[in-house]
């Protein structure tokens, strides 16, 4: 576990950096165009050729062509890997080229029957412009789809070959791309704001492109050629059905985000815009640390599976598990008692009004109840696809899109957009109980309830952590007012709080501190060889 924890380190650190870039990416983009029409219409059109992504490339693909490519490679070592990745990427080509193809072609066609029909009701009569807006920029933004998916399946191949550090680096080219054609060529050359967004858009094809040159230019290094394969192989027809139901539970999922999207955007000109940037702080912590642990260690619970070492898959996942709830629940607990400092010192800029900044804490403060559960969750999911099994996920998601899209509807004529992150807050949590109970009866060895001790301990600790951040807010704010309290919250009370909560945990004694230790130790010994 000594070497997977280096991995998530690596991978931890460079998301760290690319979060970072994707936070400068989101000021700039809050600084210039706020919580406006032009900007909700913008982040709702990158949804659908993300929402495409996520189904083709790093979501049913990526499950399904890991492990059977890990397969692969224990049978016909790397040629035979290397054969696989061609025929796959092959077929994303043809496949992702169709879609954008089409999409192009049909989208404001398909926007204009549904306002319509909707108009011989008398809805969305005063909406039409607003709606062509989102169709003319998912035009421009769509073929960002056929760069990613292939590029996760370089990823895939990366990460089997026990490379982390290229596919970590995958986000970074996008948001650099982002701030660059934003913050460059769209302040400078764009007369309109319009302008400024399609320069936008270009950064987001330009960083695409890069998502995909960057590990293909790696693979090719590590001995892989390039060719042209279309061959139905056992392989390629196993990884299709294994994709099949992962592809619905995933399509559940990513139109359960996009339709809560269309909802907000349809609430008023604003709610999409501070939904997404609330989200995006709220996945900060998600992405910084649950994402590595869950990359990390996926490939290493497959190849548990792959060889039938349930016990020791097991005690691989629940020690992922524990790293995820460990930074997790102190961070959603941080993030909700100190929302509204972190959103006025991040976005309250330019364009991004006091209004906008109290409006976006609120929902920032909802949204991470939700965050160590879906942190679980994408790591349980990955348990399930480890072992072949992507049926179950597909009917829990199903279950979870339901309760997401009744309470939705139920909730945003009452709350507005709050009502939307309660319902989806909602969701995730019987997303993650019905997943939990259903991977402890088709892997009894999965049971969570070795990981009660931690858990508490987490809890205990999170709690005095909270109390303490708690009264320096307060002192906080009763010395000093505005930007000088956001500033010492921030700067002061977060590193404060990080003390006090690794103190705690010492102090309790957490499970798996001796495996941190050997790392550190390893660390200062100037030690490379983390192999265990």
């Amino acid at each position: 576990m000594s070497k997977s924890l280096k991995n998530i380190g690596i991978v931890s650190l460079l998301t760290i950096v690319s979060r970072v870039l994707g936070l400068v990416r989101d000021q700039l983009g809050a600084a210039i165009f706020g919580a406006s029409l032009l900007n909700s219409a913008f982040l709702t059109a990158f949804r659908l050729p993300n929402l495409f992504r996520r189904l083709l490339g790093e979501g049913s693909l990526t499950a399904a062509f890991l492990p059977t490519l890990q397969e692969e490679l224990h049978v016909s070592d790397r040629p035979g890997a290397y054969a696989l990745l061609n025929k796959v990427t092959s077929w994303l080509l043809v496949i992702t080229t169709g879609i954008v193809v089409v999409a192009m072609l049909s989208t404001g066609r398909i926007v204009s029957l549904i306002l319509g029909s909707a108009g011989r009701y008398g809805w969305m009569a005063d909406q039409a412009d607003k709606w062509h807006l989102v169709a003319d920029l998912t035009v421009i933004l769509f073929p960002y789809l056929a760069f990613v998916c292939i590029a996760a399946a370089f990823n895939a191949t990366l990460h089997v070959f026990d490379r982390f550090t290229e596919p970590a680096l995958s986000p970074i080219w996008l948001n650099l791309s982002m701030i660059v054609t934003l913050g460059g060529a769209g302040l400078h050359w764009a007369k309109t704001p319009l302008g400024a967004i399609h320069w936008l858009c270009a950064g987001v094809l330009l960083g695409g492109f890069l998502q995909m040159a960057v590990p293909a230019g790696v693979l090719i290094k590590e001995g892989w050629r390039p060719r042209f394969d279309l061959t139905l192989s056992p392989r390629v027809r196993e990884i299709a059905a294994l994709m099949a139901p992962g592809f619905l539970g995933t399509a559940i999922y990513q139109v359960n985000i996009y339709v809560v999207n269309l909802l907000a955007y349809q609430i008023n000109d604003s709610a999409a815009t501070l939904l997404f940037y609330a989200n995006r702080v709220m996945e900060l912590p998600i992405g910084v640390f649950a994402i590595a642990v869950s990359t990390v260690v996926y490939p290493l619970i497959a190849r548990h599976a792959v060889a039938g070492r349930f016990e020791e898959m097991a005690g691989d996942y629940r020690k992922g598990v524990r790293l995820i709830l460990l930074i997790n629940v102190p961070a959603a607990a941080g993030l909700a008692l100190l929302s509204r400092p972190i959103v006025r010192l991040l976005f309250q800029h330019g364009q991004f009004t006091a209004a906008d900044a109290h409006a976006m804490a609120g929902l920032l403060a909802l949204f991470v109840i939700g965050m160590p559960f879906f942190s679980v969750v994408n790591l349980t999911v990955r348990a399930f696809y480890a072992v072949k099994d992507t049926a179950t996920p597909v009917k829990v998601a199903l279950i979870d899109f339901l309760v997401n899209l009744v309470l939705s509807l139920a909730l945003m004529r009452w709350l507005g957009t709050p009502g939307l992150v309660l319902a989806s807050t909602a969701a995730i949590v019987v997303h993650t109980l019905l997943l939990k109970r259903a991977l402890t009866r088709r892997l009894p060895a999965m049971r969570f309830a070795p990981l009660g001790r931690s858990f508490a301990k987490i809890l205990v600790a999170t709690a005095g952590m909270g109390a303490v951040v708690e009264a320096g807010w307060w002192a906080v704010r009763s010395a000093v007012a505005g930007r000088t309290a956001d500033l010492v919250a921030v700067l002061v009370l977060i590193p404060l709080a990080c003390v006090v909560y690794g103190a705690l945990l010492w102090v309790l004694q957490i499970e798996g501190r001796e495996e941190l230790q050997a790392l550190v130790r390893a660390k200062l010994g100037g030690k490379t060889d983390l192999a265990s």
